[in-house]
């Protein structure tokens, strides 16, 4: 089906929804282009599946607008379902069919007509290599075979919009790493895609733009690249040898509780605006200070260290709040 005239696949403006007592979306909005990978970047909680659940029609928007296509949200959801597809966290495939059977299935939900429907199954599973396992039953597939097959069961309809909701949860770095590619692939063809995660390396490769989200609200947006920028400093990693060195360091530096530290990993990074001339002054501090320092390294900031800054903990590390 077409979309409405030219601009912005999918837009959002002020989404708001309320669960109880507690605001889960608060005023989110985004464009996303053709072509163009949205990252909705934050941790377990922070309001990403929720936006995505309202733009997709799964759940009703208390305030603010949707489209998609330039069709609304609210007055056309029927319109809405036929432009989009959606692989949510958990694999939407029947595990006793085959992928082809399950694509089957699913071109018939969407009301293709069967000649056309057949033809792209066919090429589905010859773009994205399902063919060592088109035929097997879903039940026998590996964590990255199903995940697989349900990102490409989102694509049957060929859809000018795509939501994939934090879709390689789970999964091992080579299943990620084709599931990348596919990401990579569709938004060379011109796709609309909004990418829900929590993994900083996939958000960084992948997105084109990133809405970093905390507690429902939208707390930074930009390019990957930009947003690093934006914290205007390096971070010192620094390495120690014993576990208590790290609490030691900590009170040396006079360091506040947001600094990242890993006891485990006997690790300290420490945001240094000043660059190369202020880390030696750490590191003298800490040698003076009786600290052993294994290694150290003075690096620039990654999606982590921008999160840390702007919410005061770390992606992997907040709690959950909300959906």
């Amino acid at each position: 089906m077409a979309t409405r005239g030219s601009g912005p696949v999918i837009t959002a403006q002020n989404l708001r929804k309320t669960f109880g007592s507690v605001q889960a979306v608060k005023d989110v909005s985004f464009d996303v282009e053709p072509g163009q990978v949205l990252g909705l970047l934050g941790p377990n909680g922070a309001g990403k599946t929720t936006t995505i659940n309202m733009i997709t029609t799964l759940l009703q928007i208390d305030g603010g607008e949707a489209t998609v296509g330039g069709f609304d949200v609210r007055t056309q959801p029927e319109v809405v379902r036929q432009l989009i597809g959606l692989a949510g966290q958990s694999a939407a495939v029947d595990e006793k069919l085959t992928a082809r059977e399950n694509l089957e299935l699913f071109g018939r939900l969407y009301k293709i007509p069967r000649n056309e429907r057949r033809r792209r199954i066919e090429k589905l599973i010859e773009r994205f290599d399902l063919g060592a396992f088109a035929d097997r039953p879903a039940s026998s597939y590996s964590g990255g075979e199903r995940r697989r097959l349900d990102v490409v069961a989102a694509l049957v309809a060929e859809p000018p919009a795509v939501f994939l909701d934090e879709p390689t949860t789970g999964l091992d770095p080579r299943s990620r790493s084709e599931l990348w590619n596919t990401v990579r692939s569709l938004a060379s063809n011109g796709v609309a895609i909004v990418l829900s995660t929590q993994y900083l390396e996939e958000a960084d490769r992948l997105a084109d733009e990133i809405l970093v989200i905390d507690r429902g609200e939208i707390v930074a947006q930009g390019t990957p690249d930009a947003l690093k920028h934006d914290l205007e400093r390096d971070v010192l990693e620094v390495h120690v040898v014993d576990r208590t060195d790290v609490d030691t360091a900590r009170e040396l530096l006079g360091l506040d509780a947001n600094v990242t530290t890993d006891v485990e990993a006997r690790r300290i990074d420490i945001p240094v605006p000043g660059g190369a001339d202020r880390s030696l002054d750490l590191l003298r501090q800490l040698q003076d200070g009786g600290v052993s320092i294994s290694n150290f390294q003075l690096r620039q900031p990654t999606l982590d260290d921008v999160f840390l800054a702007l919410t005061g903990s770390s992606v992997t590390e907040t709690e959950e709040v909300t959906t």
